[in-house]
């Protein structure tokens, strides 16, 4: 079965990239920059670029949904790069097209707080897409880089959908009426992302889940199928937003960035601003064929499952990864 997640933060080691091949990952999107510059990222895919050489039995570059195909024939997991934050193309717009040539084909338009082009999920008030967010868009439609407003305020959101000729995507979030987190979206904004093609990857993020770390896998899939009921299944897919072995510390990285000097932990507070456990049935890469059978078990059919799993990604990557005809 095709299997494409995303995004993931791992503490990236041979360890986990052999995880995702004991899994059968076909592909995974990376996130490569939370509060990074320009340059702080390029230095990020200078790494990434030193695992290619040395785990290249493992893991493969990709910047297409060819790459995808080719990795999995080949029995390796592609790797598509991702920014949770507009932080990277810094104040310049020509750098969407820099970082798309460099192999980035996600961005967040923000991460939970106001950026230069929309507004984050942990802002008061929302006044929607900035000037300068509707000029990225544009420029992102272009190229090819995909819009991603995972951590994005409502208004921000129904506007980005609106304003984009190509479907955009919520990469990692699950409904709000299933789980109020704020990083969850409303039942109204997920039938609009959609209803114009765009995709909604389901996290298993503990904070974003029913009862968090605590959550059932049968919880977690009728959310699914009842997602399914109300939109239809062929834009549904994964999303796991999985940090496996990254050290507390990295959550102050993840909220604060250098944009604070107070301890900002958004849905944790200071006293539990640390990862949370996995839920028992996704704790690694080796689990995703779990969630394939827990799929099944709540009634969706074979064809849908793999859909879910894998399919629905990599149609949608097929439509958004290269220029705009």
């Amino acid at each position: 079965m095709l299997i494409i997640d995303g995004p993931q933060y791992c503490n990236w080691s041979e360890k986990i990239f052999r995880q995702m091949r004991e899994g059968g990952a076909s592909a995974i999107h990376v996130t490569i920059s939370y509060h990074e510059t320009f340059r702080e990222t390029v230095y990020v895919m200078e790494t990434w670029n030193r695992w290619f050489e040395r785990y290249s039995d493992l893991i493969v570059p990709a910047k297409t949904a060819a790459d995808v195909r080719k990795a999995q024939a080949e029995g390796r997991t592609a790797i598509v790069f991702g920014l949770q934050n507009p932080s990277s193309i810094e104040d310049d717009i020509d750098l969407v097209e820099i970082l798309h040539t460099l192999g980035v084909r996600f961005m967040q338009l923000t991460y939970n707080n106001q950026s230069l082009l929309a507004t984050g999920c942990y802002e008061a008030e929302d006044p929607g897409i900035t000037r300068m967010g509707k000029q990225v868009i544009a420029e992102m439609n272009r190229v090819g880089m995909v819009i991603d407003m995972s951590h994005s305020a409502e208004r921000s959101t129904f506007e980005a959908i609106d304003l984009s000729s190509r479907p955009i995507t919520i990469s990692h979030a699950n409904p709000s009426s299933w789980h109020p987190a704020l990083r969850n979206k409303s039942d109204e904004l997920i039938a609009a992302l959609t209803a114009r093609g765009g995709m909604l990857g389901f996290s298993t993020y503990p904070h974003h889940l029913k009862d968090k770390s605590d959550c059932t896998l049968e919880s977690y899939c009728t959310m699914i199928a009842r997602t399914a009921e109300r939109v239809g299944v062929d834009h549904l897919g994964l999303g796991s937003d999985l940090c496996q072995d990254q050290p507390d510390s990295v959550v102050e990285w993840m909220r604060n960035g250098r944009w604070s000097r107070e301890r900002d932990y958004g849905e944790g507070t200071a006293a539990s601003a640390g990862f949370p456990p996995q839920p028992s049935w996704f704790r690694d890469n080796r689990d995703f064929g779990v969630i394939a059978e827990g799929l099944a078990a709540v009634g969706f059919s074979g064809e849908e499952v793999a859909k879910i799993m894998g399919g629905n990604w990599l149609a949608f990557f097929e439509a958004s990864f290269g220029p705009k005809s």
